[in-house]
């Protein structure tokens, strides 16, 4: 289910989401609509309360919409229950979430893994070259046989950041990646996602932070469950977070 390049990864159309508590609707998103090409790097800001989060759980199959569309990768995922969902997730989607989401008697190895190990088109050698790889790549091959215990908060999110690259993904969703972590390895994980996009990665990242938003190549913002300012622009890399 790899996206075609001629087509956006992400389509959103009027799409609406609607929580029913004690018989009181709350309308969370109204007439989204939304296109992610292949190698973006939007963010995704505003208030909190106005949405964000749950676009981006509508965006990772987490969640399904009230009312519209989604079509990802070119195909129709409105409609698929929640196995299906959870195969095209484990396939399409890689997450970075701002509490790490690590696993804490599993090794910083077999956190990585544990995704690929439900995929029936990876074999366990390929599993660990794919670990290997993207361990590689956010310089932490040397802490693989650790546990999340053992590693600082800058390093555990070095860690999900692996994992959620390790199976190839057709868009990484990042949710508030620097909202636990110190401006130092704040600024280490923006680079990382930096380097990423740099190399080809489409990455859609919720944030509250301007700062962390000027990194993106596209701004989006949020204000009532509705988009009130879509703009693209030359991305800030050096600014500090």
């Amino acid at each position: 289910m790899k996206n075609n390049n001629n087509k956006p990864i992400v389509e959103l159309s009027d799409i609406k989401k609607i929580f029913i508590c004690d018989e009181v609707e709350t309308h969370a998103l109204s007439n989204i609509n939304l296109k992610i090409n292949k190698g973006e790097y939007l963010s995704i800001s505003g208030p909190s309360g106005c949405g964000k989060s749950t676009l981006l759980s509508l965006l990772g199959l987490l969640d399904i919409s009230s009312n519209g569309s989604y079509r990802l990768s070119g195909h129709d995922v409105c409609d698929l229950n929640s196995d299906e969902r959870a195969i095209i997730r484990n396939k399409e989607i890689g997450f970075i979430f701002q509490s790490f989401n690590l696993i804490s008697d599993l090794t910083v190895a077999e956190n990585i893994e544990l995704p690929l190990s439900y995929r029936e088109d990876i074999n366990k050698k390929q599993r660990d070259a794919m670990v290997k790889a993207s361990l590689t790549k956010v310089d932490m091959l040397h802490r693989a046989n650790h546990f999340p215990s053992q590693l600082s908060g800058g390093q555990q999110q070095r860690i999900a950041v692996a994992r959620a690259i390790c199976g190839n993904p057709s868009i990484i969703l990042a949710d508030e990646p620097t909202g636990n972590l110190d401006s130092k390895n704040a600024q280490l994980v923006m680079a990382l996602l930096d380097q990423l996009h740099s190399e080809g990665a489409t990455i859609c990242m919720v944030t509250h932070d301007p700062r962390s938003a000027a990194r993106a190549q596209r701004v989006i913002e949020i204000f009532d469950g509705k988009i009130v300012s879509d703009q693209s622009h030359i991305k800030t890399s050096a600014i500090a977070v």
